[in-house]
């Protein structure tokens, strides 16, 4: 049985069909697609496109200027898609569901593919184009994301002082705190680790920022030499390593971004751009998966 959930206002519910309605109707049309409806267009309905649509709202005339927005506000899209994803695959593993939950994350990365070729719709920009409209956004940065926020702590890399900026609204800094004090992705997949009888250290602070491990990375090298190509923990751990290896790609892509739109500027949010950029490229997530590599 499926359950429809739906979230925000919706002027009209879409009215669900099944399969013998829509060949009947295939048929009646004679094969084209159906033209007239009572009221709007279901798919109209089902995506919101008229609420989407009056999102973009450029606060300059500089053309380019739209396609910086449509760009940042696609990326938010997909920061919301890798969450649920993540946090549908967090609760798999912790109920010891390993193949749904690594068919989630596997999911996920094909998501971050697409989250990562997005940055190529900026590729084209120079200093003086985005000079052209810089101005005008004041403080606002991508740091400031909530939603990336939650990414990074479902990725292991906690750190309170980052919540603050969101203070001021208490919904959205309370679902952040909540999410730093509570286990990340990589701690439910330590603790089915734990579960399967490798021995994983225990974690005291969840709130505190993930360390690498001595004995994470030899259950990874375990993990490799026994089990083997098509066990589920191999399978498991492939996939976080697609996962890794996109979050760095990520990274990268938004570093050469931003060296390429304004060079070695201080960032708009405060920080000193490009070297604060350099150096969250140098933290790895998972990152027994990449060391255990080396003990092969």
């Amino acid at each position: 049985m499926t359950t429809r959930r739906m979230r925000g206002p919706v002027a009209r519910k879409v009215r669900a069909i099944g399969g013998m309605e829509r060949a009947d109707r295939a048929a009646a049309n004679h094969g084209l697609p159906t033209l007239e409806f009572e009221t709007g267009t279901p798919y109209d309905d089902y995506v919101g496109t008229a609420v989407l649509h009056d999102l973009q709202r450029p606060i300059t005339d500089a053309p380019e200027e739209l396609a910086f927005l449509v760009t940042t506000q696609v990326m938010e899209l997909y920061f919301g898609l890798l969450r649920a994803e993540w946090t549908l695959a967090q609760r798999l593993l912790d109920e010891d569901e390993v193949t749904g939950a690594t068919t989630a994350i596997s999911r996920s990365v094909r998501h971050f593919e697409a989250l990562n070729a997005a940055w190529a719709a900026l590729g084209w920009m120079t200093p003086a184009q985005f000079n052209s409209f810089r101005d005008e956004l004041g403080e606002a940065s991508g740091f400031q994301s909530a939603m990336y926020r939650h990414l990074e702590f479902l990725l292991g890399n906690k750190s309170e002082s980052l919540t603050r900026p969101h203070r001021r609204d208490p919904k959205v800094y309370q679902g952040l705190l909540d999410a730093l004090g509570r286990p990340s992705l990589y701690d439910s997949v330590l603790s089915l680790l734990a579960r399967r009888g490798f021995e994983i250290p225990g974690r005291g602070d969840h709130s505190a920022e993930y360390v690498s491990s001595p004995l994470v990375e030899a259950a990874w090298v375990r993990v490799y030499a026994e089990q083997g190509s098509g066990d589920e923990l191999w399978t498991l751990g492939e996939a976080l390593t697609d996962l890794s290896e996109r979050f760095s790609d990520w990274r990268y892509r938004h570093l050469m971004a931003v060296r390429r739109s304004m060079g070695a500027k201080p960032g708009s949010g405060g920080s000193s751009g490009l070297s604060w950029l350099e150096r969250s490229l140098r933290r790895e997530v998972f990152p027994e998966l990449w060391s255990a590599r080396t003990a092969m």
